[in-house]
Formats: C-alpha cells, sequence, structure tokens
C-alpha cells in the first residue's frame, strides 16, 4: 500500500467525513490523486464502509448490547471461519472475532431487552453445531469507544481520606 494510501486512512479514522479537498491540502497533493487513492481503497476493500460513532446513552431508546464468549469446535476442514460465518449471518450480531484465550470467537450483538439477547443465546447461538460453550457479559455503560471519551469525567465523585 502506498504512502498516500496509509496516511488517507489515518485521516479517515480520524474523521470519516474529511472532504477530499481538505485531506489533499493536508497532504500537500492533488484533489485528483487523493480521489483516486479513495476510489481504490473502496474498490479493493480496505474502506468499507464510512460510519458515525454515536453516545447510544445519549438517545432515548432501550436497546441492549452483549458481549458473548464463544468455545467451538473446530471443522475439520474450514476451522473457524464457517463457524464464524455461521453466526454472523444473525441480524443481532455486530461484530465477530476470533481470539486467543479460553474462548475462541468474541461475539457482540443487540438486542432490544436482555430477554431478547438470552434467547439468542438460548435459541439460535448455544445450539448451533460445533458449539461447545458461552459466557454472555452483558455491556453497562460505554466509558470509551474507537478511542473517544463518550462522557467527560467530572471527577471520580470520591472524598480524599488522609490519615
Amino acid at each position: 500500500m502506498s504512502e498516500l494510501s496509509n496516511k488517507i486512512i489515518s485521516i479517515l479514522k480520524e474523521d470519516s467525513r474529511t472532504p477530499v479537498g481538505r485531506i489533499a491540502v493536508m497532504l500537500g497533493e492533488s484533489e485528483k490523486a487523493v480521489e483516486k487513492a479513495v476510489r481504490e481503497l473502496e474498490r479493493s476493500g480496505v474502506i468499507v464502509k464510512y460510519s458515525a460513532l454515536i453516545n447510544e446513552d445519549k438517545l432515548d431508546c432501550d436497546r441492549v448490547e452483549a458481549l458473548i464468549e464463544v468455545k467451538v469446535s473446530p471443522q475439520h476442514t474450514q476451522g473457524f471461519d464457517s463457524i464464524a460465518e455461521n453466526v454472523y449471518q444473525f441480524d443481532e450480531v455486530k461484530s465477530v472475532y476470533l481470539m486467543s484465550g479460553a474462548y475462541d470467537l468474541a461475539v457482540f450483538i443487540e438486542g432490544r431487552t436482555l430477554r431478547e439477547v438470552a434467547s439468542f443465546v438460548s435459541e439460535k447461538l448455544s445450539v448451533m453445531d460445533n458449539v461447545l460453550s458461552t459466557a454472555t457479559h452483558f455491556i453497562l455503560k460505554k466509558y470509551k469507544t474507537d478511542g473517544v471519551v463518550l462522557e467527560e469525567s467530572s471527577g471520580n465523585g470520591r472524598l480524599v481520606v488522609q490519615p
């Protein structure tokens, strides 16, 4: 990958709404060169999607997010890939990662209620072939996401205790 592409990626990771003209000025490149590089990054699948980071706590809607650790028995000829593909096909699933450690997959899901998430785990995920066990962790509050602090702290609210 070219140095220009790497610099463009760095800028877009920080703010995906940065206009091509501004990127060109920041990098001392022509707008056409930046446009061409961005198109190539999109065409090749390096840039998959542009998105906004939302502080869900500021919205007036109830939803539940959970991290589910999944231990699986990998398939003989396809390893973990086909299992992960079966898992990420569900609409509730937002992300799936192959992990090292006690569990093989980390699955992030969203639902409207705790019951909906529990139903997903018990009726869809845990009954899949090759799934040996799961551990569900509900996300209670997000402090920092994608390098961004979602809510500035006004201190820890604790009194200093001195002897």
